[in-house]
């Protein structure tokens, strides 16, 4: 007979470790043996070993073999399910203990029901957490700083905002989980600005605590800044992370390139890609996106094929990158040729993206037949960004009947979007189609109304500056315009032989 204090050490063991589900099995079988299976406290150390060796079933046969399960064993059991995702199961399982055993719950309940690692497709507006806040709220558990940060975090999975904003706000305590969880939910939906904010009345804090930022949250803030184009706010996350020491992680890197890279500071994201010792596929994409963005073609392949030469697999991102870089060059030949090593040689399904640079470059190269016929054959007539990639390379060539095909398929995907007429009456205008143009500037103002203009924006001296198409109003406008002139008529003169594909059937053998 094993002493009932030999098998708790054992479990106790088992549960540190957690790895290896044959131990879990032998030391249920001592249990069972021994006749201490039933033993509340022994059942809920070896279902939590069970779930932490990634044995949900086994874990599960414990907890129903167990005659008295007090609330420690139910809430391990809901922890074991939402730690797999299994978001159903363990809500399922906390009405259960509602319902049977009349048990409320406690912090830990409740922190291990809204952490669950649920798929994405069950992120939505109907999340059961959402409904159980008003139970939080009741049993007193919104103060339980890992239930408020816990709660905080299941809002922003299922991109409700501004009611994560109200729990951090609500919360009497924070600590540095909380506003990297905050800060987080802002970057990741679009609200950098925001996050920056935050970030800023994070460093400034009172609460009385040491709230610091992690790696998660300085990349997030980078890449906020990379989407903004805050070139000024990324230089100053920088001299913060490395005043922290946080510029050695891998993530925080790749997103200092990104930041640099997409204000136009290239110098400064070579420079800190050459920092990192082991760069992974995300360091070279984001290297050779930022070649990209700023139109450098010629050194966005250099190092794409540095990147081959140093045996680094390249992903559909890289070749997204590289194929958008030939695309906005105009380099024909190059773009087909990765096209074609991306679907050949790497076995890599290209996505709308992808397709989208496709029909472009065959658009630049005069094939818009070809461009169709990729359409026709992929199936993409659902995506707009290769719609609309077709039919700018239609006004291009001004063939205006497929004009009229792809602008009938762009109309029906989003009719209510004012810059898909904008593109069709520019493709009609190109072509000379006024009537068809006339019809189509009738039917953008009954479908959307007034067309707020496009701007564009730059940073000088840390104010952001817009401005719209032939604005009188901006200082020095005069000279910018002779600026341009200068700029158009010495594009004109590198105007080279890259912009002709002078192999007809160089993609015709892939569809």
């Amino acid at each position: 007979m094993w002493p009932r204090g030999f098998l708790s050490r054992l479990l106790l063991r088992a549960t540190a470790g957690a790895t290896d589900g044959q131990a879990c099995a032998r030391i249920h079988a001592l249990l069972v043996k021994s006749g201490h299976a039933s033993d509340t406290r022994l059942a809920t150390a070896l279902a939590d070993a069970y779930a932490k060796s990634g044995l949900v079933a086994p874990a599960r046969r414990v907890f129903d073999e167990t005659p008295r399960r007090d609330l420690v064993l139910w809430s391990v059991m809901i922890s074991c399910y939402s730690s797999h995702g299994m978001l159903h199961h363990s809500w399922a399982l906390f009405a259960a203990m509602r319902r049977s055993a009349g048990l409320s719950g406690d912090g830990f309940t409740f922190s291990a029901l809204l952490s669950c690692r649920a798929p994405s497709s069950s992120c939505s507006h109907h999340h059961p957490g959402i409904l159980a806040h008003g139970l939080v709220l009741r049993l007193g558990l919104h103060l339980d700083l890992v239930v408020a940060t816990a709660l905080l975090d299941m809002y922003a999975k299922c991109g409700r905002v501004a009611d994560a904003r109200r729990v951090f706000d609500a919360m009497q305590l924070r600590n540095s989980v909380s506003w990297n969880a905050m800060i987080v939910c802002y970057g990741q939906h679009g609200g950098g600005k925001e996050a920056l904010q935050l970030f800023v009345s994070m460093l400034r804090n009172d609460d009385g605590c040491c709230c610091r930022a992690d790696e998660l949250t300085l990349a997030s803030l980078l890449s906020s800044c990379a989407n903004m184009a805050a070139a000024y706010e990324a230089t100053q996350l920088h001299a913060y992370a490395l005043k922290r020491g946080l510029h050695g992680y891998l993530q925080v890197a790749n997103a200092l390139i990104m930041a640099y890279g997409k204000n136009g500071f290239l110098l400064q994201a070579t420079q800190t890609f050459a920092t990192i010792h082991n760069p992974d596929i995300v360091s070279w994409s984001s290297m050779v996106s930022s070649f990209a963005y700023l139109g450098c073609a010629k050194s966005a392949i250099r190092v794409f094929e540095r990147m081959l030469r140093q045996g680094v697999r390249p992903d559909g991102i890289a070749f997204l990158g590289v194929l958008s870089a030939c695309s906005h060059a105009g380099l024909i030949q190059d773009g087909l040729k990765y096209f074609l090593v991306m679907t050949k040689d790497y076995q890599i399904d290209p996505c709308p993206q992808h397709l989208a640079c496709l029909v472009d470059l065959l658009g630049r190269a005069g094939r818009v037949q070809d461009a169709y016929n990729v359409l026709l054959n992929m199936s993409c007539q659902t995506n707009t960004d290769v719609i609309g990639a077709f039919l700018a390379a239609c006004k291009t060539r001004g063939n205006i009947e497929l004009a009229k095909w792809a602008a009938d398929r762009l109309l029906c995907l989003e009719p209510n979007e004012s810059a898909n007429y904008l593109l069709i009456s520019n493709a009609y205008a190109a072509a000379g189609a006024w009537t068809e143009l006339a019809k189509v500037r009738s039917h953008m103002r009954n479908m959307c109304g007034n067309k707020v203009p496009g701007c564009s924006w730059i940073e000088v001296g840390g104010k952001v500056q817009t401005f719209v198409s032939n604005d009188i109003s901006l200082q020095q406008s005069t000279e910018m315009r002779h600026m341009m002139d200068i700029i158009v008529i010495f594009l004109e003169k590198e105007f080279n032989e890259d912009t002709i594909c002078k192999e007809s059937d160089l993609i015709s053998e892939w569809y």
